[in-house]
C-alpha cells in the first residue's frame, strides 16, 4: 500500500496545523483521508489502494484501544494471518491489518519477523506510548522532528513536518523507535557468514532469488506497471515479469527528443520480451520546467538525485495522467550491489564491500529516495526487486573478492546469472550508462548550461560560501540547494553529503557525479 502516514506523538495537538502539514501529501494517498485522536495523540493516514481496496482496508487499523497506521508492502502476510487468526479476527484483505495482533503477541521483535518494505507509527493504548519502525533499507520514507513542546512527530514526507518541528531528519532504516530511543532490529549490511561457493552456485541463487523477488512484488488487487530504462536492471525486473505473466506487461521508457541512448534499448528489450510498450519523450522547456516541482517532492539538493529524478519524473507523471494503473516495478538498488563504473576503481575486495555496506545504509536519501516520490507524487505505489530482503543479504554476503570486476565487465555475476533467454546479449552484457545521462547527454548539459548562466563567477563564489554542510562546489549545485532552501529552510542535514564517487580512490576524484566523467566510461555512452 502506497499512502502517507503522520503522528503527533503525545497530548495538545493543534489538530489544524496538524492538518495542514499532513494535506502537503494527499497526492501519496487521494483515495480516502482519515485523522483520530488516540486520545494520547493524532494519527493520520492517507490511502492509495493496493491491496484489500474495500473499505475495510482503510487505516488506523484499531484493536482493543490501541492503533497502527503503516505505509507498507507486507509480503507473505498470508501465512502470518493465517497463524494469528486463531486468535484474532480479521476485517479485510489488508496486508498490514496483521500489524496490531502481531504486536500483541511479538512486541517491537515483531520487525524482524516481517518480510516487507514498510513505515509504520503504532500507538499502544495501554501503555499510552508510541512506537514507530522502517524497513531494513528505508524503502518506505519515514522522517521525524520535536516540536517546541519536546514532542516528537513522524511523517511519511520532510514537507509534512516543515513549520511544526525543528530539525528534521530521516528515521533510520532498520530501527524502530520506542521509549524515546531509536534500536537497531536489522543492519541489512552485517555479514553473518561469507558465501565462498563456486561461480554457478552462486549465480543460480542469485537468479532464484531475484525471480522470487520480482513474483512476490507482481501480487497486487490494483493494476501493475513497468518502468524499462533499457538499462541491465530494469531489462532483467521486466523480462522476469514478462515470463510470469499470462498477458503483455505495460513498459514505459523515457527519452529526450534529441539524443536519448536508453529509449533505442528499451525498444529492444520490450520488442524481445512481447510487452506492451509506451515512450514519452521530453524537450529542454520539459525538463527545465519540471526542475523547481522536482527539488520541491524531492527534499535534496543532492545533484546525481535530482538529474535522475526528472526524467522519473515525468514518465510518472504521464503514466498517472494517461492509464489506470497504481504500482509500478523500477530497477533500483542493483548498482549498490553489484557495482557502479566507479567501483571498478575500488583497490581491494575489502574496499569494494565496504563501499557496498555505505551505499547500501545511505541509500535511503538517494535513490531509494527518487524512486519513492517521483512514483508516489503521481499517486502510484514503487515496488523494488533488488530490494528483497532475502536477495540483499544473499549478494552483500558473497565473497567479495568474486564482486568485483575482474572479469572485464561490471555486475559479471548478474549478468551471467541470467544467461540463456532473458535478454538479447547486447542487452544484458550492455555498459552501465548512468540514468540521468541516458535521458540523453543534452538533458544534464542543458542543466549544467542553465546553472552557469544563471550566476556570475562571483555570485557563485559568494553564495556558496554561506552554506557550511554540503558546501555547493558547481554553479548547478548551488543552484539547486537555493531552490532547496526555498521549500526546507535550514534543513540540509536531512542528506548527509553529495552523492559521489568515492574520492580517496585513485581515479575517483571529480567534480561532478556523472560517470561520463569517469576514464572507464567507455561504450556506456553509445
Amino acid at each position: 500500500m502506497m499512502c502517507s502516514i503522520m503522528g503527533y506523538c503525545g497530548s495538545g495537538a493543534a489538530f489544524a496545523l496538524f492538518r495542514k502539514g499532513f494535506d502537503r501529501t494527499i497526492s501519496r494517498g487521494p483515495d480516502d483521508t482519515k485523522i483520530i485522536d488516540t486520545g494520547n495523540g493524532l494519527l493520520g493516514f492517507h490511502r492509495l489502494a493496493i491491496m484489500g481496496l474495500t473499505p475495510a482496508g482503510m487505516q488506523p487499523f484499531e484493536l482493543d484501544g490501541s492503533y497502527v497506521v503503516c505505509n507498507g508492502e507486507i509480503y507473505g502476510f498470508e501465512r502470518l494471518r493465517e497463524q494469528l487468526s486463531k486468535k484474532y479476527t480479521f476485517h479485510s484483505g489488508s496486508d498490514c491489518e496483521i500489524l496490531l495482533p502481531l504486536y500483541r503477541e511479538y512486541g517491537v521483535g515483531m520487525f524482524q519477523m516481517l518480510d516487507a518494505e514498510f513505515a509504520c507509527i503504532l500507538y499502544d493504548g495501554k501503555t499510552r506510548e508510541y512506537i514507530a519502525a522502517r524497513d531494513p533499507i528505508g524503502i518506505r520514507p519515514l522522517y521525524y522532528g520535536y516540536d517546541a513542546k519536546g514532542i516528537i512527530l513522524f511523517a511519511s514526507e520532510p514537507k509534512n513536518l516543515v513549520g511544526l518541528v525543528g530539525k528534521i531528519m530521516p528515521f533510520p532504516p532498520g530501527h524502530y523507535y520506542k521509549d524515546g530511543k531509536f534500536t537497531c532490529y536489522c543492519d541489512i549490511t552485517q555479514v553473518p557468514h561469507v558465501i565462498s561457493d563456486d561461480l554457478e552456485t552462486v549465480c543460480g541463487q542469485i537468479r532464484e532469488k531475484l525471480i522470487r523477488g520480482v513474483e512476490k512484488r507482481l501480487v497486487a488487487d490494483a493494476k501493475v506497471g513497468f518502468l524499462l530504462s533499457g538499462g541491465l536492471d530494469s531489462s532483467l525486473v521486466c523480462s522476469i515479469a514478462a515470463k510470469q505473466s499470462s498477458t503483455p506487461i505495460k513498459t514505459f521508457a523515457i527519452g529526450m527528443s534529441e539524443d536519448a541512448i536508453d529509449l533505442k534499448y528499451a525498444k529492444e528489450t520490450a520488442d524481445y520480451i512481447g510487452s506492451d510498450h509506451t515512450e514519452v519523450i521530453i524537450s529542454q522547456t520539459d525538463v527545465l520546467d519540471a526542475l523547481e516541482p522536482v527539488i520541491e517532492l524531492l527534499g535534496t539538493y543532492d545533484i546525481t538525485t535530482i538529474r535522475a529524478s526528472i526524467g522519473m519524473y515525468l514518465v510518472c507523471k504521464a503514466i498517472h495522467e494517461t492509464t489506470d494503473l497504481r504500482v509500478l516495478l523500477t530497477g533500483e538498488i542493483s548498482d549498490e550491489l553489484f557495482g557502479y563504473k566507479y567501483t571498478d576503481f575500488a583497490p581491494s575486495a575489502e574496499a569494494f564491500q565496504q563501499e557496498a555496506a555505505k551505499r547500501l545504509r545511505e541509500l535511503h536519501m538517494y535513490d531509494v529516495l527518487r524512486a519513492d516520490r517521483c512514483i508516489s507524487v503521481n499517486s502510484l505505489e514503487a515496488r523494488v526487486p533488488f530490494g528483497d530482503l532475502d536477495f540483499v543479504k544473499y549478494v552483500m554476503s558473497i565473497d567479495p573478492g568474486m564482486k568485483i570486476n575482474k572479469y572485464g565487465k561490471g555486475k559479471y555475476l548478474l549478468r551471467h546469472a541470467f544467461e540463456g533467454d532473458y535478454l538479447p546479449q547486447e542487452i544484458l552484457y550492455r555498459e552501465k550508462a548512468a540514468f540521468s545521462d541516458a535521458v540523453g547527454h543534452s538533458m544534464v548539459d542543458h542543466l549544467k548550461e542553465y546553472a552557469s548562466r544563471y550566476y556570475t563567477d562571483e555570485e557563485f563564489e559568494q553564495k556558496r560560501e554561506t552554506y557550511s554542510h554540503a558546501k555547493p562546489f558547481t554553479k548547478e549545485s548551488l543552484l539547486y540547494r537555493e531552490i532547496f532552501e526555498k521549500y526546507y529552510p535550514g534543513q540540509a542535514e536531512m542528506i548527509v553529503d553529495f552523492w559521489m564517487p568515492n574520492k580517496d580512490w585513485e581515479g575517483c576524484d571529480v567534480d561532478d557525479p556523472s560517470a561520463r566523467v569517469l576514464s572507464n566510461y567507455g561504450d556506456s555512452g553509445k
